[in-house]
């Protein structure tokens, strides 16, 4: 019987909410172990999760089951549900709308797992705007500036990493 193969490497890259730094050092570990559990439960293989106190990339082998849109939908709800229920922040915790995702050939795989687990080294040199607008930059997408994330506080200082 003839199988369905595929080979589908996303790299997903979302903010919180007006781009406060709100991801504690102390517990983001565990927000991202929350989120590689999600990818697992919808079948799909996390590769890699990092970020900084403002914004997460999340690296994923994709099966075309699975649309990125609803895999991102289901991570951002989810965590931030399971941020709220921790009581880890003062109010409410959301994710800002919209995400970036970027595909990637598998010769790459070795790259982009690099760039993000060094995310806080990166992001001392470079601010999240200045990234994001790379990714667009070098992946050839149109965009209008006022559809971006929030780009308030945009600068991350090393303690907050």
């Amino acid at each position: 019987m003839p199988g369905t193969f595929s080979q589908i490497y996303i790299q997903a890259v979302f903010a919180v909410k007006g781009r406060e730094n709100l991801l504690d050092k102390k517990w983001r570990g565990d927000v991202f172990k929350y989120m590689a559990g999600i990818i697992k439960n919808k079948g799909q293989k996390p590769i890699i999760i990092n970020g900084v106190a403002d914004h997460v990339h999340v690296f994923v082998g994709l099966r075309p089951v699975m649309a990125v849109s609803d895999l991102i939908r289901d991570i951002k709800n989810n965590s931030s549900n399971f941020i709220n229920e921790k009581k880890w922040v003062k109010g409410k915790f959301s994710w800002q709308e919209g995400y970036g995702s970027f595909s990637y050939s598998h010769s790459q795989i070795e790259n982009v797992y690099n760039y993000i687990l060094n995310q806080e080294e990166h992001h001392r040199k470079k601010t999240f705007r200045e990234e994001y607008l790379e990714f667009l930059k070098n992946f050839n997408i149109e965009y209008e500036e006022k559809y971006l994330f929030e780009w308030i506080g945009d600068c991350v200082t090393p303690s907050e990493l």
